[in-house]
């Protein structure tokens, strides 16, 4: 394969204002992050809830909770996009109507639906982490809390919760990976991050093997930057004897 390799063309003119490709990827990095970072603030509160309501003795909340998971969980990620962006709009008041599809600039229209789709979709993810980091504890922890006089709500406050987010760091990271990995499926609807800056630059400049060879380095520092950052915060907050806890 003789093919000429020319990175000089990211800091060619794009032919639209004075840009450069180079500020296509940097704009779409930043669209990139700003997706996964709220849809994961959303994903990990809603989740974390939904994990709790899962271990609660009765029946509602835990049924309630498992429901949600089958259901997000089970539903393809793309067909959920499709649903928030294009069904459900046309389902709200008329006046949240106009608002969302006329007065919104399509990005933000766009921003909105991929946010809530990624985080509606990994809080179920995260409701399972959530679930299993609390079942894994010993059964004592909650008896002892229950004897001392706490209730409920402070059990898992300031009993379950604290040593199962510490257990359940590894899987958490794994999520939080996909989350940015998944933000992909924006450019499907129009929200020009990563993935679609990058087709858009092989597109205009016919440097094709350029524009997704830098892409996969962006997402590879990027994932790699955000696994180095959770391994230290497992470091720092492991239980001994637990998960590879130190002794």
């Amino acid at each position: 394969m003789n093919y000429h390799w020319d990175w000089s063309v990211f800091f060619k003119s794009t032919g639209i204002g004075s840009e450069i490709y180079l500020d296509w990827f940097v704009s779409g990095l930043g669209w990139t992050i700003a997706v996964a970072m709220v849809a994961w603030s959303i994903a990990l509160l809603l989740g974390s809830v939904l994990g709790v309501m899962r271990t609660l003795p009765g029946k509602w909340l835990p049924r309630i909770a498992t429901a949600y998971v089958e259901l997000f969980r089970n539903v393809p990620l793309l067909v959920q996009l499709f649903i928030w962006y294009f069904v459900v709009p046309d389902y709200l008041p008329e006046s949240t109507q106009i608002w969302f599809k006329q007065e919104l600039h399509p990005s933000t229209s766009a921003y909105i639906s991929v946010v809530v789709c990624l985080a509606l979709f990994t809080a179920a993810r995260v409701c399972e982490q959530v679930r299993t980091g609390i079942q894994a504890l010993p059964k004592g922890q909650g008896a002892a809390a229950l004897a001392v006089g706490f209730s409920v709500a402070q059990m898992y406050r300031h009993v379950l919760l604290p040593q199962a987010f510490r257990v359940i760091i590894p899987p958490l990271t794994s999520e939080f990976l996909n989350i940015f990995k998944n933000t992909s499926i924006a450019s499907l609807i129009g929200l020009m991050e990563l993935l679609a800056q990058t087709k858009q630059t092989a597109e205009f400049s016919a440097n094709m093997f350029e524009a997704f060879t830098l892409a996969t380095v962006i997402y590879f520092i990027l994932n790699m930057s955000l696994m180095g950052l959770m391994s230290l915060i497992e470091k720092k907050v492991r239980i001994p004897g637990m998960m590879g806890g130190a002794k």
